[in-house]
């Protein structure tokens, strides 16, 4: 007689990963998955946004497979723990972090995404930076490839366009075509 493997969810705040005691048979998938639609596609991206604005490495690197590759400017990662470290280093430098991604565009398991963000370094000195980034999906919804293009310039305090209490966007604040970056 086959037993049953308890099923069950985490809510990270930003995303939900379906999971079970037997992860080799019940594999984490985190919805929605592909083939992503325009309103999955822009839902998958909120997430995502969410999640990185939540500033919590541990939790942002669930989002990919356990294998995934990015491709972060000039540095490349492989797999969870790369991953983690690499939004260790990057959020204890870029303070007051605040992004906006929205998608470019989507066809079956592929998002493009832009983006801005602002944050200050520890010398008070803020920056904004703008991107490009491809994503590629495993069939359970986790993020299996990162291609990102990053170019960022130093900003005065006052020119400043992210001022939402750190965490999620609300969702009455612009979005990134508002601004025309």
């Amino acid at each position: 007689m086959r037993e049953e493997a308890a099923v069950g969810t985490i809510d990270s705040g930003f995303f939900t990963l379906v999971h079970s005691e037997t992860t080799e048979n019940f594999p984490m998938t985190r919805p929605p998955i592909p083939p992503f639609t325009d309103e999955t596609a822009v839902q998958k991206v909120r997430l995502a946004e969410d999640g990185w604005n939540s500033r919590d490495p541990a939790k942002v690197a669930l989002a990919y497979t356990a294998d995934c590759t990015w491709r972060n400017r000039a540095e490349f990662v492989s797999g969870r723990a790369e991953i983690e470290a690499l939004l260790t280093r990057k959020w204890a430098r870029e303070l007051d972090y605040r992004l906006i991604k929205e998608v470019w565009t989507h066809s079956g398991n592929r998002i493009a995404v832009r983006f801005a963000y602002e944050y200050h370094d520890d010398s008070g000195q803020w920056f904004r930076a703008y991107g490009n980034e491809n994503w590629e999906f495993g069939a359970d919804g986790l993020m299996q490839r990162r291609i990102a293009s990053i170019n960022e310039h130093p900003i005065a305090a006052a020119d400043r366009k992210f001022h939402w209490p750190l965490g999620r966007r609300p969702d009455e604040h612009p979005g990134l075509s508002h601004f025309r970056f």
